[in-house]
């Protein structure tokens, strides 16, 4: 397996040191509202200032067109200091003189979190002055931001080629993570594909049959394969447009070996509403009238069945409406058995993407899995085997 440049071998001590965060979280009149991306930094932020770094925290926030109010990394900072419990200096700028006059006089265990970087355009097109600007603040860089590291600009990518470049805590335990379920995992490999549209996870599908043992497909994607089936879907969610390749998928599966599991039954309403009267059918028998909201039981205990003999599961989207009851029966379902599963020793469970983790979080299983990416594009991203720009340049060469 590739390995990382880390901090296990690196003198902190009086070193000033840009540590690339997402602090993206969401804001609402001034207050964090999910801090999960601070909290999972946090102990390696107290980390680096225990070990006598001068911490100096970079990220975007939002997407301002130059300097704006609205989109200012100052209350975040705050939010950054109560869940570190110690005091964290916000600085109204990120390059030029104020930045560099506080970063001057910080000292040893001092954490200061600079303005958002995307307040200058030289952020986000990786522009050498801006990365210049802002590498005079550094001795060296870490990148502690798996989330951004599908973005080539100067603080995810650029200050990596200028200075000594490491990957934070945080980025390591998600390289670590994401080697055992990929790279160097215990097999047999099973990935969990839900979500609307096939469209979308073309890259991912064709990337995970080369990888995978079975390829569990659920959500609105697997309509389109029922489809090309020649099985009715009713009023459900589908893609015509891509019966064809559906079936080049299926076909390409039979030829590599591996094994794709469908629903067998589902979990129909004629209205996209919480509570809509519903029904379970086969997937022979879905009403013309109805539309599939969530997997049946049936198909809960196929999957998990497929599970219980497998040694490592990736999971990437739900398997029906989640966010609305009853429809989030399927995915809870399957998440409390991976979890069990994860608890008893059996199963090492990787879940990623935005709809992913709230499905985790609606399951209440977050804690219970081998690991969850907050990552959502860069998670993506890596599961479709592209290469991320902020992780190729902390790669021992």
């Amino acid at each position: 397996m590739t390995t990382f440049r880390t901090l296990d071998s690196v003198d902190l001590k009086g070193k000033r040191v840009l540590v690339r965060v997402d602090l993206n979280v969401p804001v609402e009149n001034g207050v964090v509202t999910d801090a999960t991306r601070i909290e999972r930094v946090a102990p390696a932020l107290t980390e680096l200032a225990d070990k006598g770094a001068k911490v100096i925290l970079l990220s975007h926030f939002g997407r301002p067109k130059g300097r704006d109010a609205k989109n200012s990394l100052k209350p975040v900072a705050a939010e950054v200091a109560h869940i570190i419990k110690r005091p964290v200096k916000f600085v109204d700028d990120c390059v030029g003189p104020q930045a560099e006059a506080a970063v001057a006089a910080a000292r040893n265990g001092d954490i200061l979190c600079l303005e958002n970087t995307r307040f200058y355009p030289g952020e986000e097109k990786n522009d050498p002055e801006f990365v210049a600007q802002l590498a005079k603040l550094g001795d060296i860089w870490i990148n502690d931001a798996f989330s951004a590291a599908h973005r080539a600009h100067a603080s995810t990518e650029g200050l990596g080629h200028t200075l000594p470049a490491y990957a934070g805590r945080a980025m390591q335990a998600e390289l670590d993570a994401l080697g055992k379920a990929l790279e160097t995992p215990q097999r047999p490999v099973v990935a969990i594909v839900g979500g609307a549209k096939i469209s979308t996870k073309l890259d991912l599908l064709s990337n995970l049959l080369a990888k995978v043992d079975v390829l569990v497909i659920g959500g609105a994607m697997a309509n389109t394969f029922l489809l090309a089936q020649g099985k009715q879907v009713g009023k459900s969610l589908v893609e015509r447009d891509l019966l064809d390749t559906a079936r080049k998928i299926m076909d390409e599966a039979k030829t590599k070996g591996r094994e794709i599991v469908l629903p067998v039954d589902a979990v129909v309403a004629e209205k996209f509403e919480a509570n809509a009267p519903s029904k379970v059918v086969t997937v022979d028998d879905v009403p013309e009238g109805s539309m599939i909201l969530d997997i049946g039981p049936k198909s809960v205990d196929q999957v998990v069945s497929v599970l219980a003999r497998a040694k490592t599961l990736v999971w990437n989207g739900p398997f029906g409406a989640f966010e609305m009851e009853p429809f989030d029966a399927g995915t809870v379902s399957v998440a409390e058995a991976a979890a069990e599963l994860t608890q008893a020793g059996k199963l090492v469970t990787v879940a990623g993407g935005g709809d992913t983790v709230a499905a985790m979080n609606v399951a209440g299983v977050a804690d219970r899995f081998t690991y969850i990416s907050t990552a959502g594009g860069a998670f993506l991203e890596w599961l479709e085997g592209k290469t991320l720009p902020g992780v190729e340049v902390l790669r021992v060469k």
